[in-house]
């Protein structure tokens, strides 16, 4: 019994050596893929990206970039997010694929900044689309991207010499001549790969110092947000610009053809989708845009009532507003969460009174009329006597004088073709 206090000591120093051991958990990668084209999309979903990682509190964000360029307003967008994110953000281009353009200075500004081999990057020189083709942008603008890339690559210890050159000279370098130029950090196959021989690593990050620590990380893939694909869809040059000559063309053959309200609607959301991917203004903006073109649309279908026409694209306009807008931070998650569902009940009532409106309406197209002398068309009667090629017939309670090409004889049914006067027009059964 005396050895008991002194066994319980040795479990708990035992329990507390073990403590940090099992309460310690694997760090986890935030991977935020980015394909193709770089768009005002790709600018959300990295945004978003970067503040989930932060949520989550992920050892890193790693951007793996296959881009052959993109615009320039989300570029810069990118890099500022990267810039101001407080989670060590690293950029990678894995095998078979490139970062050439904007995607040479997303790659740049990352924290660490890696490549497979195989890889390339570079290409970065503006230039200005003409009718006649691509020509170079004058230099007052290739100097100005010039400056940004050598400042992106001097705010993380690279070559600002080399990393000019992608502007000036559309210099392009390979995985391994990136690395040996001090362009990039690392060289690596694969996100396991780079997760070991970054390990370690200390970056700094918002001003602080920070020690990597992803050897054995996890890692999280982000699904795309369906807001972001319709953005980045829209935001692509050659869509927006298709959008508005459809919004240009719709308005002209509605203005030329009134009356049917299609040209004019189709015109009009066509037009509001153009001018947003054309850079014209902000996603909330946008999404204001949207709604109140909804709404618009579905008061205009009450006071001239098209059938549903106007009632379709309100409903769209509505339902497109309803996700692009409001995005956050500027107004609480709860909030935007009854908002769509709000929008979306609104949609739904819309289309359900319509549709009931519309029903009601054939219906009384299509029923037959309950007065007057024209609801004795397409009647059944009998002859009360023989009709040849005149007699009588008894309905709703009254003789009337009856006429048929053939002979009918008395108590034969007979069918009301029409009335001339006040004579009915009779034939046989």
């Amino acid at each position: 019994m005396k050895h008991i206090p002194t066994l319980l000591t040795l479990l708990l120093l035992a329990l507390s050596i073990m403590a940090p051991a099992c309460s310690a958990s694997e760090p986890v990668i935030y991977v935020i893929e980015v394909d193709d084209m770089i768009t005002a999309g790709t600018e959300m979903e990295i945004a978003r990206g970067i503040d989930h990682a932060t949520d989550i509190g992920a050892a890193a964000v790693l951007i793996e970039i296959n881009t052959p360029g993109g615009l320039v307003d989300s570029m810069e967008g990118i890099v500022s997010e990267i810039e101001r994110s407080e989670v060590p953000v690293i950029t990678f281009v894995p095998q078979g694929e490139r970062a050439f353009s904007a995607g040479a200075f997303i790659l740049l500004s990352g924290h660490i900044a890696a490549m497979a081999p195989g890889t390339a990057t570079g290409a970065a020189t503006p230039i200005a689309i003409t009718p006649t083709g691509t020509t170079p942008v004058e230099n007052k603008t290739v100097n100005a991207y010039a400056a940004r890339m050598r400042g992106i690559a001097e705010n993380r210890n690279r070559s600002a010499e080399v990393a000019e050159k992608f502007v000036t000279e559309g210099l392009s370098l390979t995985a391994e001549e990136a690395l040996e130029q001090d362009v990039i950090d690392v060289v690596a196959s694969g996100r396991r790969d780079l997760a070991s021989a970054i390990d370690n690593r200390t970056v700094n990050v918002s001003r602080e110092s920070v020690t990597l620590r992803t050897k054995g990380a996890i890692f999280i893939t982000q699904e795309p947000q369906f807001a972001a694909s319709i953005v980045a869809l829209l935001s692509n040059p050659q869509i927006a610009f298709v959008l508005f000559l459809i919004g240009l063309y719709g308005i002209i053959y509605g203005l030329k053809a009134p009356g049917t309200y299609v040209p004019e609607m189709v015109g009009a959301i066509a037009l509001i989708l153009a001018l947003y991917g054309m850079g014209m203004f902000s996603v909330s903006t946008f999404g204001v845009l949207l709604i109140v073109a909804g709404i618009i649309l579905l008061i205009a279908e009450v006071l001239t009532p098209t059938f549903g026409v106007l009632t379709i694209g309100g409903a769209v306009c509505l339902i497109l507003g309803a996700i692009m807008f409001p995005q956050e931070p500027f107004m609480p998650a709860e909030w935007i969460s009854d908002f769509r569902q709000t929008v979306f009940a609104i949609v739904i009532l819309s289309i359900v009174i319509i549709v009931i409106g519309l029903g009601f309406v054939m219906k009384t197209r299509l029923t037959k009329p309950t007065t007057g002398r024209d609801e004795l068309i397409g009647e059944v009667v009998r002859a009360e006597t023989d009709i040849d090629p005149e007699g009588t017939v008894h309905i709703h309670g009254e003789i009337w004088r009856a006429s048929a090409t053939e002979p009918v004889r008395k108590g034969e049914d007979v069918v009301i073709r029409g009335v001339d006067g006040l004579t009915l027009v009779v034939e046989k059964k």
